[in-house]
């Protein structure tokens, strides 16, 4: 059996962008990159399922900033209609180490990951795939694993050329998910957006430096760092867990048709272990 495993190493820089904004910078790198042979116009979709310990263990070390953490997900590259057990997905464990960010992942039939991740199976696999396979089942086992949160989102890449190989830059619109329904095939969840739908993620992806012509866009058009975790987000929005300094309120990010930002809390602002009302319930095959 030939090996579907795939790794790989890259620093990780990430920006909170009003989607009307991030058509512009878009447009702005395509003079100097090129759009991914896997993105079409209007981009494609991404679903996550995230496991975690029924103590949210991968949670909290984000919280914790520890310099050595792990997240293991199933994530699904496309539309969610259709899916089945024979539907390509990926099992994937990203972690961080330091300032690093880590990549492993192999891919599996969706029925045969569902099978290593939930039920605990060892499934089918090449020698080359043993030890990843034996990493996550050990994980899954020892760590008491489960389904926690699903997370989607309409993505759109650049990939760089020339001197920039290895350059990649992702604009992320839609980020949505849920806390429950874990399965991809399971028709019309409802999604709620954990994060406010006229933000995107912007992350630009480096295997070494950051080229500094990206830099000088960045500063010019005052586009701020941040640290945003699409899962934190979800655990957060949907009261699993406090809110933290990490967490994206949308009063800090008003939509340009917005009056300004309240100082106090919204008395519709939902507290620490409520579920958040959605605006409107979006699909999963929604684009």
């Amino acid at each position: 059996m030939a090996s579907r495993l795939h790794a790989f190493n890259r620093f990780e820089l990430k920006y909170l962008v009003p989607v009307e904004e991030a058509a512009g910078i878009r447009d702005e790198l395509a003079e100097r990159m090129d759009r991914d042979a896997h993105s079409p116009v209007g981009g494609y979709g991404v679903w996550s399922l995230y496991y975690d310990t029924p103590q949210l263990r991968f949670y909290w070390e984000k919280i914790e900033g520890l310099k050595f953490r792990r997240k293991l997900r199933i994530r699904h590259y496309g539309d969610l209609d259709g899916v089945t057990d024979e539907s390509p997905v990926c099992v994937e464990i990203k972690q961080r180490v330091n300032r690093v960010t880590q990549k492993r992942r192999i891919t599996l039939p969706y029925g045969t990951a569902r099978r290593l991740c939930d039920g605990r199976e060892l499934v089918e696999h090449s020698a080359q795939e043993s030890a990843f396979v034996q990493e996550v089942l050990e994980l899954v086992v020892r760590l008491n694993l489960r389904p926690t949160a699903i997370t989607g989102y309409q993505r759109e890449a650049l990939v760089g050329r020339d001197a920039d190989t290895g350059l990649r830059v992702t604009f992320d619109r839609r980020v949505r998910g849920r806390d429950r329904d874990f399965d991809f095939g399971l028709p019309n969840p409802e999604n709620r957006f954990t994060i406010p739908p006229h933000l995107s993620v912007m992350e630009i992806k480096v295997n070494e430096r950051t080229p500094h012509w990206i830099t000088d866009l960045a500063a010019r058009r005052n586009l701020d760092l941040v640290r945003v975790s699409k899962y934190v987000q979800s655990i957060e929005a949907f009261g699993l867990a406090p809110r933290s300094v990490f967490h994206v309120h949308e009063a800090d990010y008003p939509p340009p048709s917005a009056p300004s930002a309240p100082t106090t809390t919204p008395t519709n602002e939902p507290l620490p272990g409520q579920r958040p009302a959605p605006e409107a319930p979006v699909k999963a095959g929604a684009q």
